[in-house]
C-alpha cells in the first residue's frame, strides 16, 4: 500500500464541472454534492472540500467546510463523508487517510468531524471509508440519529391506525397529485413548525423553490387537496436508491381527514416504484441524536418502516 499516492487538492469553483461529473458517476454520491445544490448557501460556510486524484484520474471527493482548526463533513447537508468512484478498492483507503490526515495537520487542521454516507443511498458497497476511520484514525462515535427506511420489496404491512388515515381521506374527496405551489406547502409548515417547535423550515421557500427549479427530477413536492385547497403536503427528495421525505406537514382539518395516510398512500403505490429505499428521515433531537421522539418514530413505523442510522464520528489529528 506504501505505493499508492494520492495527489490532494482543495475544491476551487473552476472545478465544479468535473466535481458535478464525478458525482454522478459515483458509487455513493447524491444530487445533495452536487456544487448547484451544495453552494445555494455557499455563503453561511467556510467550503474547504477535497477532491482525491490517483495517477492523474479523479478518484474520490470529499464535501466538507473549515471553522478554525475544526475540518468537518458539510453542516450544510446531513451527510457528507467520502464519495468514490465505482473501481475504489479497500486497498486504497488505508493510505487514502492516512495521506488526508497528514493534509489536513500541515494545513493547521487539529480536529475532524465526519459523518458518512448511510449505506440505503449507496448505489454499490461503499463502506471503506468506516475501516479507515476505527483502524487509521481511531475515531470515536460522537452522535447516532435514527431514521426510518422501508425496503419496498419486504415492506411489513401498514398498521390499522394508517389504513384508516387513507379511508377517511378517500371518503372526505381527497386528491393527491404533484404540484409546484410550494408557497402554499410553506405556509402550513412554517406555521406548524412555529407552533410546534418554535423554528423555521431549514430551507426558505425562495430556497426551495430554488432548488426544486435547479433539480426538478430530484426534488418534487405532492399536495392533498380537497375543493381545490391543500390541506397538506409532502417534499421528495429523489436519489437513485431512495425516495426521501425531506419535509411533510397537514394542516389541522388535514390531519383530521388522514391526508398525510393518503399522500405516502399515493406515493408509495404509484410513484418511483423504482427505488429500493423509501426514507422518512430521522426522529431524533439534540446535537447527538441523543433524544428520541417516539410519537414521530411510531407513525412512520406504522407505514411499514425499520430503523436506519445516520452517524457521527470524530477524531484529533
Amino acid at each position: 500500500m506504501d505505493d499508492i499516492r494520492f495527489d490532494i487538492q482543495r475544491f476551487t469553483p473552476s472545478l465544479s464541472d468535473e466535481w458535478n461529473a464525478f458525482v454522478a458517476q459515483s458509487k455513493n454520491g447524491t444530487f445533495l454534492f452536487d456544487r448547484r445544490y451544495m453552494d445555494y448557501h455557499a455563503d453561511r460556510f467556510s467550503d474547504c472540500s477535497l477532491l482525491f486524484y490517483r495517477s492523474g484520474s479523479l478518484r474520490a471527493l470529499l464535501p466538507a467546510h473549515e471553522a478554525s482548526t475544526l475540518f468537518s463533513s458539510h453542516s450544510g447537508l446531513t451527510y457528507g463523508g467520502l464519495v468514490t468512484d465505482l473501481h475504489f478498492t479497500a486497498a486504497e483507503v488505508v493510505p487514502l487517510f492516512t495521506q488526508l490526515n497528514d493534509w489536513l495537520r500541515q494545513s493547521g487542521f487539529r480536529r475532524v468531524v465526519y459523518k458518512p454516507v448511510p449505506h440505503i443511498y449507496h448505489v454499490l458497497p461503499a463502506e471503506e471509508d468506516l475501516y479507515a476511520l476505527h483502524h487509521v484514525c481511531h475515531a470515536r462515535l460522537t452522535g447516532r440519529d435514527i431514521g426510518t427506511d422501508i425496503v419496498r420489496e419486504r415492506a411489513p404491512r401498514w398498521e390499522r391506525v394508517r389504513r384508516r388515515g387513507v379511508r377517511r381521506a378517500q371518503e372526505a374527496g381527497i386528491t393527491v397529485r404533484r404540484t409546484e405551489d410550494y408557497q402554499a406547502f410553506w405556509h402550513i409548515l412554517s406555521a406548524n413548525l412555529s407552533n410546534r417547535y418554535g423554528v423555521q423550515p431549514v430551507h426558505s421557500v425562495e430556497e426551495i423553490e430554488l432548488l426544486a427549479g435547479r433539480f426538478p427530477d430530484n426534488i418534487v413536492l405532492f399536495g392533498a387537496y380537497r375543493d381545490g385547497v391543500m390541506l397538506g403536503g409532502l417534499v421528495l427528495y429523489i436519489t437513485t436508491q431512495v425516495v426521501h421525505a425531506q419535509y411533510s406537514s397537514a394542516t389541522d382539518d388535514g390531519k383530521a381527514l388522514g391526508v398525510m395516510d393518503m399522500i405516502y398512500d399515493h406515493v408509495l403505490r404509484e410513484e418511483y416504484t423504482d427505488r429500493p429505499h423509501f426514507d422518512f428521515g430521522r426522529s431524533t433531537e439534540g446535537p447527538a441524536g441523543d433524544v428520541l421522539n417516539t410519537h414521530l418514530t411510531f407513525q412512520k413505523e406504522g407505514y411499514g418502516g425499520r430503523t436506519v442510522v445516520y452517524d457521527t464520528y470524530e477524531y484529533t489529528l
